[in-house]
């Protein structure tokens, strides 16, 4: 018989009529409190959502699209170039004096990989402060903030394993200057994991496996904590997307932006030079349905990667860094619950579960959005190139590629090509020298001398 619980009655039923009323296989152990939890737990499930995902996960996938690279604006090379990217300078410079600019960083990741223990933001980056990456952001963000004359509201998506230790992080640094009702701080969604007959798998007594929606669950985070509704009370028009390893990134780039709002785009993403046919990055394409999109590097086909055009140039050149711009208005349309939404990936997994009083490692199926998702439901979307050494710099890995020694050496020759554009002698003594977001944002930031050190931070 169907059991009960006060308050409850419309969440119990539900999970029977769709024949999920397995997961109250422990009801009689719990006591009213994990009670309690577990309904609570059930609440947060669309099991009609969950029920369509798993027909999609046992359908045929669908024909295959073909592809073409994609268009996308150089860096400038002529005078007719230059003035176009200075026109859109004065344009996004506008729009940011104007407070239509919000950044935002998705940062749920932990520090696991880099052999640290806690958030990932929170490790430490810098070649002469040791600042930590969150340090840097958050330090940009203030200059850029003073730069403008504006407030840049910081919004920063954490996961649920994360969270308190990110606010905290937070917390006990005074938001690195910045104003704390300014910065919010909010949690990553989670969905349900399925197993392969489409049954919801209890992770405990009184909770169900779940994992992170994805970074595609990014752009409805922003809906269901409420952060949609706050930058249109703010006024926000701009929304800069980042990632939390990436210290060089703009994150308010005001020519970035110009060409975003010149364009009235949905979305506008930079792309970057691959440096080769085998790197692993997704590139920027043009598919066979007239739509644009990302292409993971693991659905490349080799023939794909290695194609060359008659210069011997890669024809798949433009790499994905993960810098985007989105207008408020498209975010606000593809999370609203309506027919234009994010699709659901779906991938089979080992996932430990509680089964018959017991845990054991079962087969289910794991649901994550891309965020990339979002670019072929745009109506109008723009890729500009960006110079790699100057705007990507992974912290991914512990040591070799992508790993904070690659990060640091590639600040440390940003920071050089500064100050040589700057006409700003450097000692022969020094080798590293790292400047201050605060000091600078941009090379025409930059003033005074580098004192003869080895190793020079510049504040």
């Amino acid at each position: 018989c169907m059991i009960s619980f006060p308050g409850y009655d419309t969440v119990i039923q539900e999970l029977y009529t769709h024949n999920q009323e397995h997961v109250f296989e422990y009801w009689d152990e719990l006591s009213g409190k994990e009670k309690k939890l577990l309904l609570d737990d059930l609440s947060s499930v669309d099991v009609s959502q969950l029920e369509s995902l798993f027909t999609t996960a046992c359908s045929e996938t669908p024909a295959p699209l073909t592809y073409a690279p994609a268009a996308y604006t150089a860096v400038p090379r002529t005078a007719e170039e230059n003035e176009l990217y200075s026109q859109a300078r004065r344009m996004g410079e506008e729009h940011i004096r104007n407070g239509k600019v919000a950044a935002f960083l998705v940062a749920g990741g932990q520090g696991t990989r880099l052999g640290f223990d806690g958030p990932k933001g929170a490790y430490p980056v810098g070649p002469v402060s040791g600042k930590s990456l969150f340090h840097i952001h958050g330090e940009k963000i203030r200059a850029y903030s003073k730069k403008y004359d504006t407030v840049i509201p910081w919004l920063i998506m954490t996961s649920v394993v994360n969270h308190e230790a990110t606010v905290d992080y937070f917390t006990t640094r005074k938001y690195f200057g910045l104003r704390k009702e300014h910065v919010f701080i909010f949690p990553q969604n989670m969905i349900p994991s399925l197993d392969l007959s489409g049954k919801l798998i209890l992770k405990n007594c009184y909770s169900l496996f779940k994992n992170p929606d994805g970074h595609g669950g990014s752009l409805t985070a922003l809906r269901t904590s409420g952060m949609i509704s706050e930058m249109e009370r703010r006024g926000i028009a701009t929304i800069s997307y980042f990632q939390v390893d990436n210290p060089l990134v703009k994150i308010i780039d005001p020519v970035f932006i110009g060409f975003h709002v010149m364009e009235k785009a949905d979305i506008s993403s930079k792309g970057m030079m691959k440096t080769g046919p085998r790197e692993k990055v997704g590139v920027f394409v043009e598919r066979s349905d007239g739509k644009s999109g990302i292409l993971e590097y693991s659905d490349m086909t080799e023939e794909m990667q290695d194609a060359r055009d008659p210069k011997g140039d890669l024809v798949y050149c433009m790499g994905n860094p993960a810098i985007h711009l989105f207008s408020l208005e498209f975010i606000k349309d593809i999370t609203s619950g309506g027919s234009l939404s994010l699709p659901y990936h779906v991938a089979k997994k080992k996932i430990e579960a509680l089964r018959s009083g017991g845990y054991s490692e079962i087969r289910g199926y794991k649901f994550e959005k891309f965020v990339f998702d979002a670019i072929p439901l745009a109506k109008k979307t723009i890729l500009l190139e960006t110079v790699r050494e100057e705007e990507f710099a992974p912290v991914k890995n512990k040591s070799g590629e992508d790993s904070v020694e690659t990060a640091r050496e590639l600040m440390n020759r940003l920071s050089f090509k500064w100050l040589a554009a700057r006409n700003i002698p450097v000692p022969d003594i020094t080798k590293v020298v790292e400047i201050s977001p605060l000091r600078a944002v941009e090379p025409e930031d930059l003033a005074g001398e580098v004192p003869p050190r080895e190793k020079v931070y510049l504040d």
